[in-house]
């Protein structure tokens, strides 16, 4: 059976709960979790070194007080941009020397591995087939070389999020299937971080749109997977209250179901809930975030 352990993806606290001890505090005391994916928002990768170091060292500190462990890194939504899909020549290049950043940064915080979307691409670069296997095939050398940074740094892996988004890459199981295998051979592994909200119902194959059939094909090689509640429309980003259970589509047991059906032999379901920063929403989020707990303790216990 896998070991399935519960936690966060501490997007929740961008521009809210930005101090290492207030969002320790409020993972390991009011939430009652242990493991955190934690997120380069908190802390850009493109501070000064001396920075960083200090502010790592007072999170570490702030996470062995509330019995919190950092279990990987990912990029934030501030830098969500083009990362290594990126029509410039040399913008692909300093996204490269930015990974290498995040990369040190996870190293300071003791996480296993780190990573975020493929090769996002511009709509133009996606339309032309030639100039879209140019980007990823670009992107997989970049990767190759941060895997190389990435084991001398200590990490176990490297990651990338699948979406059902095209031009950000990975949108399919065909392609995902294909780009792991363009990876094969690294430094260090290449793995994913799936989402059970990232189906591309757009897609002729009906496994494209079903979590499920992403689960039970990946989820041996995701030692990351982010959790929400969400519906076909879009990826709602839901917390999992009465409210948004009743119309949702993503169900625990399924989840559990497919995950063990996988293969897989350790996966943190990492709640990725994204709550605007507008009355009354804001005064709600530690509330949503104790029921999405409470909801998924009946299924998972560590």
């Amino acid at each position: 059976m896998a070991r399935i352990l519960l936690g966060i993806n501490c997007n929740f606290a961008t521009n809210r709960y930005t101090e290492p001890e207030e969002w320790t505090r409020i993972v390991g005391e009011e939430l009652g979790l242990r493991y955190v994916q934690f997120v380069s928002d908190l802390l850009d990768p493109y501070l000064p070194y001396s920075i960083q170091e200090r502010v790592c060292k007072e999170t570490i500190e702030a996470c062995h007080r509330y019995n919190v462990r950092i279990y990987a890194t990912f990029g934030g939504h501030f830098a969500h941009q083009h990362y290594l899909g990126h029509p410039d020549d040399e913008i692909r290049k300093e996204s490269e020397k930015w990974f290498k950043r995040l990369i040190t940064q996870t190293a300071l915080l003791g996480g296993s591995g780190t990573g975020t979307c493929f090769a996002i691409m511009t709509v133009k670069d996606n339309m032309n087939p030639k100039r879209r296997e140019f980007i990823l095939n670009q992107a997989i050398d970049s990767y190759r070389r941060l895997a190389v940074f990435a084991k001398e740094k200590g990490l176990k892996y490297l990651m990338f999020e699948p979406t059902s988004v095209p031009r950000e890459s990975a949108h399919t199981i065909e392609e995902t299937r294909y780009l792991l295998k363009k990876c094969k051979g690294m430094a260090v592994p290449m793995r994913l971080c799936l989402d059970v909200g990232h189906g591309y119902v757009g897609s002729k194959d009906p496994k494209d749109g079903d979590y499920c059939a992403w689960l039970r094909e990946f989820g041996s090689v995701s030692p990351v997977i982010h959790i929400q509640q969400t519906n076909k429309e879009s990826s709602q980003h839901w917390p999992f209250t009465p409210k948004y259970n009743e119309k949702g589509i993503i169900e625990p047991g399924k989840v559990i179901e497919a995950i063990e059906e996988s293969g897989a032999e350790e996966v943190l379901l990492a709640f990725e809930i994204s709550q605007k920063a507008f009355y009354p929403i804001e005064d709600q989020v530690i509330d949503n975030l104790k029921k999405s707990v409470k909801y998924w303790r009946k299924y998972v216990r560590e």
